[in-house]
């Protein structure tokens, strides 16, 4: 039976037990479909409600590691069927799946941490599911490189997200200069051991001046956001121990360097002696290359004191 058959079977929860909020999800019921399921990527109250709901009623939770899935689903109360999805079996499982998919089923697909298919193995399945007309069904919620960006202090109304980069410099470099002239705020996920060398390789390619941000433990106790020119960056984590944790580097677009906040003051005041507040503002915030917002807000700030 096709999964977009209005005939097709709902799926009620099998759990009876209240959740930790008290709610009975008893009642819920799902269409028949693969439900791509946002997770916490630290935290574990940083789930949503409906994320709650659809792994509650789910016939199948697929899961990168099900000992990571299992610690989140019974600190929330949640108990069903969960199997392994990878890189080393989604080639043998992606049959099965789409065959119980197209016989009405509803199975929900998670990562480890943050939001499937960004840099883990889900997004083969959600592709071939399509192509068969099998519905697919976000579940928004936590997302590491989104967090990273919102902390980072770095232009977001244009990003690109670019995933790991290679392990070994040669490959490494050959993205960054791929990379390099993106007008956009560029997001990277990284490890630990091999944090100090890509700092050092995007320093050398990208530019020791460029704006950056190493985000680490986002949303856990020791989360930490460290900003600086990628020089900086490369300098002290060289000086270092590796980091521990799931880290994200973002760098600023081209030209957007690290900006005082004294350098800032002394531009916006100069341009205000000659130019109402709001040019003076986009014409500073456009030479430093820093938010026109953030340069208004300062300039206000600055016109409140007395200056200009």
């Amino acid at each position: 039976m096709s999964s977009n058959d209005p005939a097709s079977p709902t799926r009620v929860s099998r759990d009876p037990k209240p959740g930790p909020d008290g709610r009975q999800p008893v009642d819920l019921r799902l269409d028949a479909g693969l439900y791509v399921v946002s997770t916490p990527i630290g935290n574990l109250r940083d789930v949503t409600l409906r994320a709650l709901d659809t792994l509650s009623a789910a016939d199948e939770i697929l899961a990168e590691d099900t000992r990571t899935a299992r610690k989140l689903l019974d600190a929330h109360g949640i108990s069903g069927k969960v199997t392994p999805y990878h890189d080393h079996n989604g080639a043998q499982r992606r049959p099965e799946l789409l065959e119980k998919l197209e016989g009405g089923a509803a199975i929900a697909l998670i990562s480890d941490a943050g939001t499937p298919l960004v840099s883990d193995p889900g997004y083969k399945l959600v592709r071939e599911a399509a192509e068969v007309g099998i519905r697919v069904v976000p579940v928004p919620g936590a997302s590491a490189l989104l967090a990273g960006l919102v902390m980072a202090g770095l232009p977001s109304d244009r990003f690109l997200f670019a995933g790991f980069l290679p392990p070994k410099s040669g490959a490494r470099k050959k993205v960054l200069e791929e990379l390099a002239r993106v007008p956009a705020t560029l997001v990277f996920y990284e490890t630990g051991p091999r944090l100090t060398d890509v700092l050092a390789d995007m320093s050398d390619v990208l530019g020791g001046d460029r704006a950056a941000c190493v985000a680490r433990e986002i949303t856990k106790l020791f989360e930490e956001a460290r900003r600086a020119p990628l020089a900086k960056l490369a300098e002290q984590y060289a000086d270092e121990a590796p980091p521990k944790g799931e880290i994200v580097v973002l760098v600023g677009p081209p030209g957007v360097a690290v900006v005082g906040a004294a350098d800032l003051d002394a531009a916006l005041l100069e341009a205000l002696a000659e130019l109402p507040t709001k040019q003076a503002a986009n014409q500073v915030a456009e030479a430093l290359g820093i938010p026109k917002r953030e340069a208004y807000q300062r300039a206000l700030a600055l016109k409140a004191d007395g200056a200009g």
